[in-house]
C-alpha cells in the first residue's frame, strides 16, 4: 500500500498502517489554504467590501461576475472559500477511506461539518445584510475549523506517529508545565481573536484613534461609549495574551521536549502580531468617498487578523504536541 494505512472496504481498519506521505503534504496545504482564506476574508471587511455583491450563492447571478472594484474582493472570498471547502471534502473522504484510527476519521468528518457551516453562515452574512452577530460566529468559526484541520495534518504527521510519551518523573513534571501554559496561552488567544471580531464588526476598530496616548495625554477618548469598551477591552486583553504565550514560550522551550523552534515561533508571532495592532491605528485613514469617515488601511488589518489566525494554530499545535508527549496517542 506504498505505506499508507488502509481500510478494507466494509470492514475494519488494517493495522500497522502509515498515513501516506501525499496525504501528510495535503493536510499541511489544507492549513496553509486556510489560513490564506482567513486573510482573504479580512480584506472583505477590512474594504467594507461584504455587500458589494448582493446575492449568495451566485454573484449578479453569475459564477463569474466581472471582478471590478470591491467585487474583486468579495467574489474572491467566496471562490478560494469554495476551494478550501473542495480540499476539506477530498481530505474527509481520503482520511476516511485510508485512516486506521477512528478518532481521527471523527475529526475529518467534523472539520467537514466545519466548513459546510462555514460557508452557510458566509450566505447568511450577505442574505441579511452583515448582521454583527451572524458575522462574528462567522469569524469564529473560521478560526475553530483552522484549529481543526491543524490537528488532522498534526494526527497525520511522522512526529505524531512516532513520539512515544514521556516515562520518567522528572522528564514528565515539566512536560505537564508546558501542556498547562500553551493551553492558557491558546485559550487566552481564542478569547483575544472573539473580542476582535465582537469590535470590528461593531464598527469599533478605531473608536479609539491614538496609541498608546491621546494628545493631551489621556488613556481614554473624552467620550466614552460601548464602542470605545470594546476598543480598550481588546486592546487590554492583548497584555494578558502577550504575557500568556511568553509564559507557555519559555515553559516550551525549558520543558526538554526539543520544541525550542516552536516556542521561538511562538514569541517571534506573539510580538509581530502586538506590532501590527498598534499598525492598525497609526495608519488608519479617512474613506476616499468623504475624506471624513475614518477608515482602517486594509493590508495591515488584514494582516493582523490573519497573524492572528497563525498564533492561535501555533498556540493550539503546541498544546497538541505536549499532550502527545504526556499522554500519548488519542484511543
Amino acid at each position: 500500500m506504498n505505506g499508507a494505512t488502509a481500510i478494507a472496504p466494509g470492514g475494519p481498519a488494517l493495522p500497522g498502517a502509515m498515513v501516506s506521505k501525499g496525504r501528510r503534504r495535503f493536510g499541511f496545504a489544507l492549513v496553509c489554504a486556510t489560513i490564506f482564506l482567513i486573510f482573504v476574508g479580512a480584506e472583505v471587511k477590512s474594504r467594507q467590501a461584504g455587500l458589494s455583491v448582493p446575492d449568495w450563492p451566485l454573484s449578479y447571478g453569475m459564477w463569474w461576475p466581472p471582478m471590478v472594484g470591491n467585487v474583486f474582493y468579495e467574489h474572491g472570498h467566496r471562490t478560494i472559500a469554495a476551494a478550501v471547502g473542495l480540499l476539506t471534502v477530498i481530505m474527509a473522504l481520503w482520511t476516511a477511506r485510508t485512516e486506521a484510527r477512528r478518532w481521527v476519521r471523527v475529526l475529518a468528518w467534523y472539520a467537514l461539518a466545519g466548513v459546510i457551516a462555514q460557508g452557510l453562515l458566509g450566505g447568511l452574512t450577505v442574505k441579511f445584510l452583515l448582521p454583527p452577530a451572524v458575522s462574528i460566529g462567522h469569524a469564529l468559526l473560521a478560526q475553530s475549523f483552522l484549529c481543526l484541520v491543524a490537528w488532522l495534518a498534526y494526527a497525520g504527521s511522522r512526529e505524531w506517529l512516532d513520539s512515544a510519551p514521556v516515562t520518567s518523573t522528572a522528564a514528565a513534571v515539566p512536560a505537564r508545565g508546558a501542556l498547562r501554559a500553551t493551553l492558557w496561552a491558546a485559550g487566552a488567544v481564542y478569547v483575544q481573536l472573539m473580542l476582535g471580531a465582537l469590535m470590528r464588526h461593531t464598527e469599533s476598530g478605531l473608536a479609539v484613534p491614538f496609541f498608546p496616548l491621546s494628545e493631551t495625554g489621556s488613556l481614554w477618548p473624552s467620550h466614552v461609549d460601548y464602542h470605545v469598551v470594546l476598543h480598550m477591552l481588546h486592546r487590554g486583553f492583548a497584555f494578558v495574551v502577550l504575557t500568556l504565550v511568553m509564559i507557555a514560550a519559555v515553559k516550551l522551550a525549558r520543558a526538554g521536549l526539543g520544541l525550542r523552534l516552536h516556542a521561538t515561533a511562538l514569541t517571534a508571532v506573539v510580538l509581530t502580531q502586538v506590532g501590527l495592532g498598534i499598525s492598525v491605528i497609526l495608519t488608519a485613514g479617512t474613506h476616499p468617498s468623504d475624506g471624513v469617515t475614518p477608515m482602517v488601511a486594509p493590508v495591515p488589518t488584514s494582516l493582523h487578523v490573519m497573524t492572528g489566525a497563525v498564533l492561535l494554530v501555533l498556540a493550539w499545535l503546541a498544546v497538541l504536541r505536549c499532550w502527545r508527549r504526556v499522554n500519548g496517542e488519542s484511543s
